[in-house]
């Protein structure tokens, strides 16, 4: 199978995802060193939070002849100033922190939860099973290698040594065709910026070969070398917030340094687009993936490796739609894609015949949103999303429906990777309250049986999981999942927690959270919609909150808060909202347009700035999806009124609010969470924290250690708690 992994560029996420078989670096929950600082114990509203005295300037732009200030422009450059600033901004909110009372109760309780042993799905290379586990509170997942199912595993590779806080993480993985050698990607700090090496698979040892710059790529190996994206090494200033342009395809032969690589491809007619370089698992094809922004629409290119003469060739060019290259059959590629399906369709490209009109089809679009696709044990198993929720069939390689996987029931798969010839495969599934649960597929016998099963310190079975569909704005029927205990009484006081992302054609599907499953066995509610802007009914769903329509993704999302409100799960004294990245910016559009219809707000790594995202690392990758403020007068004027940092009003009381960021965020750069908090700390009414929680050495989410993210889940949940006036830990 193909080497398939889309990037994404966009707020969120993490640098690439599967979209036909599972990644092989692993998604379980990993840990930091304890950087908490102390002070005198103290209730929260004794303390007086004496924020800094952030300096201004009178900087302004002229959009389009409207002038628009921008007093903190400076905190978009790291340097010493910027420092003091954090140094003293974390101080004010660790002194809060460390008031709370029962903030150390709840980091003693997700620690014990925390603890459990994590696996990631087996994948087979050279004839070995590898996969990935975590202890419990490992900082990283370790990859493990058995000859058998049955053997004894045996230690591979340990993330874990790479560094001594944690903060180095492994970030790809990717073995030769044979089995022989693995090409593995390190990010130091949560950076996007990655690191190539290679180890001789059979012996474990780590070759001389090690390849820098590379940033939105994953190796894919050719022979004895792989093809990787980089950009060329930054020259001067920020290295974390430079705009990133020119990205190039290059080859790397093992056993060389990197400056010998081959150029493979470049295009510098246009500095705004990537190329992610795959190869068919028979190495005839290259294809090159190419994407001017992060919603989904790309180009596809190829060459055919068995012609040494060959040159690169488009297959589709227009950026209109999305292809995703799932492997070849023969002389054709097996696309899944959603030209003229917006809920996707399977199809065969002769790529010397390009054209619609020659394509095969070999699924078609259905009612569900075909959301991954892979070619194994002589069988194509499509991953389908109905509601939100997992479903898995079962094609023979000319596309007649053999048969349905069977599910343990409402929730998310994952995995389904394999070869060809692979007899076998292995799934993940999980919802809310089920862990990570894998299961061993019988291809040719369409057998599921239950292969290693997580025991968590949680009563899984205490609770509940239900679909509603409530109503926005406009008419929309919206579907959103609610959890929370067994006989929940609707009267109008649980605190309740509103969680949501809403763009980049990304689905919120069920899944397990050791954090969230804190607050539920205090009693809390957790509350998912599937906004629009997200890819849970397909491209139409998508489109219908991008720009000019960004703000039905924030209408959904205020229309979740009242439905939990009228229908009595929660006041809006005791609901919090809570979104990263994308997400961060639907919170902040939320608490700026609808400050009194929630207590607490959770604005992480957010896109707070729309007007100036796209001048930063691959903010430009985004307009697609928001627009651009330089763009027209219309783009800026749109951005200019949902602009979280252009929103705040003088003399407002804002929710009690902490943003989190990091101050190795290279993806949202940290200054839109700077910025934030300067305007809201200077504009927002007294009555209600506003706080600022900047991680030092760590990024935008992935590959954050274990024990930076238990402390981070504790000084959160803290937080939420003391702002809606309960201790769960009162009785004890």
């Amino acid at each position: 199978m193909i080497k398939k992994t889309t990037m994404l560029l966009l707020a969120g996420g993490f640098t690439a995802v599967s979209a036909c078989k599972s990644t092989k670096t692993d998604t379980t929950a990993t840990t930091m060193t304890d950087q908490t600082t102390t002070a005198a114990a103290a209730t929260p509203a004794a303390v007086a939070l004496d924020y800094p005295k952030t300096k201004k300037s009178d900087q302004t732009d002229d959009y389009f002849g409207t002038n628009v200030a921008d007093p903190y422009r400076w905190q978009e450059t790291h340097d010493e100033a910027l420092d003091a600033w954090i140094a003293q901004e974390n101080q004010v909110t660790q002194s809060y922190f460390a008031s709370i009372p029962f903030r150390d109760n709840i980091k003693s309780r997700l620690t014990q939860i925390w603890n459990y042993p994590k696996y990631g799905a087996p994948f087979k290379e050279g004839g070995k099973y590898y996969f990935f586990k975590n202890d419990g509170l490992q900082n990283q997942s370790v990859l493990y290698v058995q000859p058998s199912l049955e053997a004894e595993p045996k230690v591979f590779l340990d993330p874990n040594k790479f560094s001594n806080d944690g903060t180095v993480a492994l970030s790809s993985l990717e073995f030769s065709k044979d089995g022989k050698y693995v090409a593995y990607g390190t990010s130091s700090g949560g950076s996007d910026w990655n690191t190539y090496y290679v180890l001789d698979a059979t012996t474990g040892k780590k070759l001389a070969d090690e390849v820098e710059w590379v940033k939105f790529s994953g190796p894919s190996w050719y022979k004895d070398g792989f093809f990787y994206s980089r950009y060329d090494a930054p020259t001067e200033g920020n290295k974390l917030a430079n705009k990133n342009e020119y990205h190039k395809v290059y080859y790397h032969k093992v056993g060389t340094p990197q400056t010998q690589d081959n150029l493979v491809y470049e295009d510098k007619a246009h500095a705004l687009r990537n190329f992610y370089g795959q190869t068919t698992e028979d190495e005839r094809f290259l294809v090159l993936n190419v994407s001017e922004g992060a919603s989904g629409a790309n180009a596809l290119y190829y060459k055919d490796l068995t012609n040494s003469k060959a040159s690169i060739k488009p297959i589709v060019e227009d950026f209109e739609s999305e292809y995703n290259v799932v492997d070849n059959m023969g002389d054709k590629l097996l696309v899944r894609t959603n030209k003229n399906a917006p809920r996707y369709r399977l199809v065969l490209i002769d790529p010397k015949k390009p054209q619609e009109k020659n394509w095969q089809v070999l699924i078609p679009e259905s009612a569900d949103v075909m959301t991954g696709v892979s070619l194994v044990g002589g069988r194509i198993i499509a991953t389908y999303m109905k509601d939100a929720s997992s479903l898995v069939t079962v094609f023979d390689t000319k596309g007649k429906q053999l048969n349905k996987v069977e599910l343990p029931g409402i929730g998310t798969v994952g995995g389904f990777s394999g070869k060809k010839e692979d007899q076998e495969t292995f799934f993940t599934f999980t919802s809310f309250t089920y862990p990570p649960t894998i299961y061993r597929y019988d291809v040719p016998k369409n057998k599921v049986t239950l292969f290693r099963k997580s025991e968590v310190d949680i009563n899984t079975d205490a609770f509940e999981t239900k679909q509603v569909f409530y109503t926005s704005k406009d008419g929309t029927k919206v579907p959103m999942f609610i959890v929370h205990k067994k006989g929940l009484v609707l009267n109008g006081n649980n605190p309740t927690m509103l969680y949501a992302y809403g763009g980049f054609n990304i689905s919120m599907t069920p899944s397990f959270s050791v954090s969230n499953m804190l607050w539920l066995e205090n009693g809390g509610v957790y509350a998912l919609p599937n906004l629009r802007g997200g890819g849970e009914y397909g491209e139409e769903w998508h489109k219908a909150g991008v720009t000019p329509n960004k703000q039905n993704v924030f209408d959904d999302f205020i229309a979740a808060a009242e439905y939990l409100i009228d229908q009595k799960y929660t006041s809006s004294e005791k609901l919090a909202v809570s979104g990263g990245s994308n997400g961060g910016l639907l919170v902040g559009a939320f608490m700026t347009q609808r400050p009194e219809l929630a207590k607490v707000a959770l604005p992480a790594v957010g896109v707070m700035d729309m007007l100036r995202f796209h001048k930063f690392t691959i903010g430009w990758a985004w307009v697609p999806e928001y627009g651009s403020s330089e763009a027209s007068e219309a783009q800026f004027k749109n951005l200019y009124a949902f602009s979280p940092l252009h929103n705040i009003k003088e003399g407002v009381k804002y929710p009690a609010t902490l943003v989190k960021t990091a101050d190795h965020d290279d993806r949202v750069v940290p200054a839109h969470s700077f910025k934030f908090i300067s305007t809201l700390q200077e504009k927002g009414a007294p009555g209600n924290p506003y706080l600022i929680r900047i991680d030092v050495r760590a990024g935008h989410g992935a590959g954050k250690p274990t024990s930076l993210l238990i402390q981070e889940a504790a000084d959160t949940w803290a937080f939420v708690y003391q702002n809606m006036g309960l201790n769960p830990y009162e009785n004890q």
